[in-house]
Formats: C-alpha cells, structure tokens, sequence
C-alpha cells in the first residue's frame, strides 16, 4: 500500500488513528459532561460526595489498623537488631513497611467499598441519570430488590478482581524483562481503562446482559473508556472525577446505544 494512501486510510478508516484519538478526547469530555449534570441534580451531588466520603472513612480505618501494627509486622520480617549502628536501617524497613501496608490497604478498602457498597451508590446514580436524560424510569428485569442487589455484586467482583490481576501480571512481565518503563504505562492503562469500564458497565449490568457481552463491548470501546479513565490519573482532582464518574458514563452509554 502506498504510504500516502496508508495514512488516508488510517487517519478516516472507522478504527484508524483518527478514530481513537476523537475517542480518546470524546471518553475525555464525558466526564466533564457528567460533572455538569451532577450541579443540576441536589440527589447526585449528594449521592457523589456520600461515596467519596465513605471510601475515605474505610481507606482511614483500614490504614490506621495497618500502621497500629506495623511494627509488630516488622518484627516477623526481622527482629529488631540490638546494634545501634544497624537499628536505625531496621526503623527505616519499619517505615517502608508502613508506607507498603498503607498502600496495600488502599487497594483492599477501595475494593470493599466499591464492591459492598460503591455497587448500590453508583447503579443509584446510574438510574437518576437515565432517567434525567431519557424522561422514563429506567429499563430493568422485573426480579426482587434483593436479589438484584446480589446480582450487582456479583458483577462488581469481576470488574475488580478481572483488572487487579491482569496489572499484576504485567508487572510480573516488567519485572522479568528489560521493559519496564513500557510495562508500567501499560499498566496504567489497564487499570483505567477498567476503572473506566466500572462506571460505564452499570447500565448493561442492571439490563442483565451477559458478561462475554459486557467485556466485548468494552474491547470494542477502548479508546472512549482510556480518553474517560484519564482524569483518574490527575492527583488531587481524581478522587471528585471517580465520585461522580458513573453520570458521564452512563449518559455516554444511553447516547451510544439508546434505551
């Protein structure tokens, strides 16, 4: 092929570099849209500030626990040396200790929190915007309050555990080999491609479609769901794009798909 007609083709083709960079600043704008809609509406603003507050309370218990016992967890890896010269190296491994404990207890609150009870915060604020942008109360199988709660958290473990793993095993991979700057952006997309992909699969989750189909939705969609997970990287102000993320991607999802 010739090169001009290659960049033709990839610049205007509907999965060409063109495609997913407009995806990419599309997945990008949702979120701001989503923040607009969220000052419209007193019920998901409130509801977007209540489930930041409590995965901040579950992060603060769960890392106060962490750093009570750090040094009894310090220990067991090494008993503190008697030597004056060596002990302060073992307070410093103390510290490094602690710090690892509090990361590693991040990671376990978030995932408790989003899973107990980010599921019912989120499909919440999914159903108010639905029902904002459609006028009609949402779509959904006629099954029991319980048994629909059930189900939602059972697709929310998948959603977290699916991502945790694969970013595990491409550090294995950046560990193993000489590629790990590489390795470590690519992680970093994994993880907000997914974290993307939690918010924007509450409206075919509550539609009870199949999982398979779920995931190939999401692979078909991987430049909006990159463009909408990158604020997440944004320190600070990242914590206020996850609250209220679900808006702008289920206002993506019912424009895309439709009702």
């Amino acid at each position: 092929m010739n090169p001009h007609h290659f960049w033709l083709f990839t610049a205007y083709h509907p999965y060409g570099k063109s495609s997913i960079i407009m995806s990419v600043f599309q997945g990008i704008s949702y979120q701001f849209r989503g923040l607009r809609l969220a000052l419209q509406s007193p019920r998901l603003l409130v509801l977007g500030l209540f489930r930041f507050v409590v995965i901040v309370l579950i992060t603060i218990a769960a890392a106060s626990i962490a750093l009570y016992y750090h040094r009894e967890i310090t220990e067991l890896l090494w008993v503190k040396p008697q030597s004056a010269w060596v002990a302060w190296i073992w307070h410093v491994v103390s510290w490094l200790v602690a710090l690892l404990l509090v990361g590693v207890s991040a990671i376990i609150s978030f995932l408790i929190a989003q899973v107990l009870f980010s599921v019912i915060i989120m499909d919440t604020m999914s159903r108010i915007t639905e029902k904002m942008i459609t006028s009609s109360d949402p779509p959904t199988q006629s099954i029991p309050l319980l048994k629909q709660f059930f189900y939602l958290v059972r697709q929310e473990i998948p959603r977290n555990t699916l991502p945790v793993m694969l970013i595990l095993v491409i550090m294995l991979v950046g560990w193993a080999t000489p590629l790990g700057p590489v390795i470590t952006l690519l992680s970093s997309a994994v993880a907000i491609v997914f974290l993307a992909w939690d918010n924007t699969d509450l409206v075919p989750a509550r539609r009870m479609d199949s999982f398979s189909n779920r995931f190939a939705f999401l692979t078909r969609n991987l430049g909006f769901h990159l463009g909408f997970g990158l604020v997440f990287l944004i320190p600070g102000i990242n914590i206020i794009f996850l609250s209220y993320a679900p808006i702008g991607a289920t206002l993506w999802y019912i424009e895309k798909v439709g009702q």
